[in-house]
């Protein structure tokens, strides 16, 4: 308790403004009396930021409750109603409901802190709930006492105390507060930890939460140092929104682990909680075995796919693309396109078609692949298969059903742009008087010419 008052009044100077999560519990009630306490001694703003979780009856007499000390002790209100489906995954949607309003607040009256009453015996729940779940470090060691964000920290001061020096501190200073019955129930895990396990713990040493706090912070300096090295890791292995699995492959399996992890995470925000451990090893065997294509399916409807050397997340099912007629100009997508020259000095490439029009059927077309799709290459004796071509020339297999393929009015190949050219292509010495192009990006065409 003496840790936490002298916290407070070691980081609350003269006009600051604090943001507190206040439910009316005795938690936050017992740090919204410290507050108190410190406003009557420096000018400072506390603004109080209620949720009204809206599925239990005392819910609405709670509100009423909070509003009412905040008038009496000259703090400010905030107040919002969430109406979220008990039935599915409650907990999480509503902590991610709670701490968009909380952000929201303390950005709207420019707090320097925003606090919220988790203690020591939260921070035991949260790292065993994690331990049995699987996690990651940063997971492993629950939650920080200080958390610094763009515009604000978030403190969690009562983090040195445990539950019944909480409720002592409230039973000492005669502070009403309200009892929520839905933490007796072993509907929630927290609660059955909270029952259960946390008891049991202390039986065995009285300040365990002290231990545990003591195993957070050490796991929280061994995190930052990692975290150094996993920047680092990352510039050489994310070229923006894929991995590059050659480079992946050359770091140790820690760093690996930690790569993946940050990548999941920018991709899942605050819906990473559907990630475990599982899936990250299932990630990890898909980088490491020799198989060129994977795709493994995640929660949320997510993917990652693996194509050779890449690796990347894919939202929604790659879908093949219509059939156009081709004339002067047709764009495939908002970075390809197939245009009609006049003429050209490029001699010979792949991103150029020469044709004779007295030997194909007009109009040509630009469609994907079918099944059993066929061309006679340039130079080559026989037909090949588009499939073939694909594999050999490394398309990745997510992009193969949506290629563009120009075939004439026979449906006869002429042309995979970029890749081959058919028996029909001209050199530049031949007579020709039809001329396609292949554009990706300059960049790129440069690169491939």
């Amino acid at each position: 308790m003496n840790k936490t008052l002298t916290f407070l009044n070691q980081i609350i100077e003269e006009n600051t403004t604090i943001v507190l999560g206040l439910s009316g519990g005795p938690d936050s009630i017992c740090l919204f009396h410290m507050l108190v306490t410190i406003k009557k001694k420096k000018k400072i703003k506390i603004i109080c930021a209620h949720v009204n979780h809206n599925v239990r009856q005392e819910s609405e007499k709670e509100e009423k409750f909070v509003k009412k000390i905040c008038e009496q002790n000259n703090c400010l209100f905030e107040m919002i109603k969430l109406n979220i489906d008990t039935k599915n995954n409650f907990e999480s949607k509503a902590r991610k409901e709670r701490y968009n309003f909380f952000n929201k607040i303390a950005n709207k009256y420019h707090a320097e802190y925003l606090m919220t009453a988790h203690h020591g015996d939260d921070l035991m729940e949260t790292i065993l709930m994690h331990i049995t779940r699987g996690s990651n470090l940063k997971g492993y060691a629950g939650f920080r006492k200080i958390t610094t964000y763009p515009r604000f920290k978030l403190i969690r001061p009562l983090i040195h105390m445990s539950k019944e020096e909480v409720l002592s501190y409230c039973r000492e200073n005669s502070l009403e507060y309200c009892v929520d019955k839905s933490n007796e129930s072993d509907t929630y895990t927290r609660n059955r930890y909270r029952k259960y396990i946390i008891p049991f713990l202390k039986k065995e040493y009285k300040n365990i939460h002290q231990k545990y706090l003591k195993f957070s912070e050490r796991l929280e300096e061994i995190e930052e140092y990692l975290e150094k090295n996993t920047e680092i890791a990352l510039t050489k292995v994310c070229d923006f929104d894929k991995v590059n699995l050659r480079e992946l492959n050359k770091c140790d399996l820690l760093m690996k682990r930690r790569v993946i992890e940050y990548i999941l995470k920018e991709e899942y925000q605050d819906d990473i909680l559907q990630i475990n451990e599982k899936h990250i090893d299932s990630i990890l065997h898909m980088c490491e075995i020799k198989k060129p294509n994977m795709v493994l399916f995640l929660p949320l409807k997510k993917k990652i796919v693996k194509e050779y050397n890449v690796l990347y997340f894919c939202n929604k099912e790659n879908k093949p693309s219509k059939e156009y007629i081709l004339e002067d100009f047709v764009k495939i997508s908002d970075t390809e396109i197939i245009k009609k020259l006049e003429d050209t000095n490029i001699e010979k490439s792949n991103f150029i078609l020469r044709l004779d029009s007295n030997e194909i059927a007009l109009p040509l077309k630009v469609r994907t692949r079918k099944e059993k799709d066929e061309m006679a290459i340039k130079n080559l004796n026989g037909t090949k298969k588009i499939k073939d071509i694909f594999i050999n020339e490394k398309v990745p297999k997510m992009r193969r059903d949506t290629y563009p393929i120009i075939v004439d009015n026979n449906d006869t190949i002429l042309w995979l742009p970029g890749l081959k050219k058919s028996k029909f292509d001209k050199n530049k010495n031949e007579f020709y008087d039809i001329i396609y192009k292949y554009v990706i990006s300059e960049e790129k065409n440069n690169e491939k010419k």
